[in-house]
């Protein structure tokens, strides 16, 4: 398995993966599938500490799972705060992929200077939960009730890992 930088020839594995979150979970509360015209966009406007990567399965370089940091708020002071997203194909978990990727976005986030990585995750999931809880993160707040998908309330678990 290798991580590397996202690009513009990776936005139809990406679209595929984001996209069966969106249909299928509530790891993402977006409720409308991106195009891949979307997600080039996407792509196009990540950047530095910003920038996308990938998981590629080294053998048949098909792309597993995506992740990247992103501003966490607009305003000024919340700069040095960053807010992850990690998302691995539906064939494939639990097979240390996303665990592969968070440890690259705290690298990054690191070596980018950041002093925490806030994880929104939809309360109930269990398994995201763990995961970030497995590199560092800590539960700092649940937000009840916050999202609606599924016909469902849905309630937000803040986790966060000081850098």
């Amino acid at each position: 398995m290798l991580v590397r930088p996202a690009t513009l020839a990776d936005a139809a594995a990406i679209v595929e993966i984001y996209n069966a979150e969106v249909t299928g979970s509530t790891a993402t509360f977006d409720l409308v599938e991106r195009s891949l015209d979307d997600q080039r966009r996407w792509l196009s406007e990540r950047s530095g500490a910003f920038a996308a990567v990938v998981a590629v399965d080294a053998a048949s370089k098909q792309v597993l799972g995506f992740a990247a940091l992103s501003p966490y708020k607009e305003r000024a002071a919340y700069r040095t705060t960053v807010e992850n997203s990690v998302y691995v194909h539906r064939g494939h978990h639990r097979r240390g992929i996303a665990r592969l990727l968070m440890e690259h976005l705290i690298t990054q986030a690191r070596a980018s200077g950041f002093h925490s990585i806030i994880a929104r995750i939809e309360a109930s999931g269990d398994a995201s939960r763990a995961l970030h809880a497995s590199v560092g993160f800590e539960l700092v707040g649940i937000e009840r009730e916050v999202g609606r998908k599924f016909n469902r309330w849905l309630s937000v678990a803040v986790m966060q890992l000081m850098l």
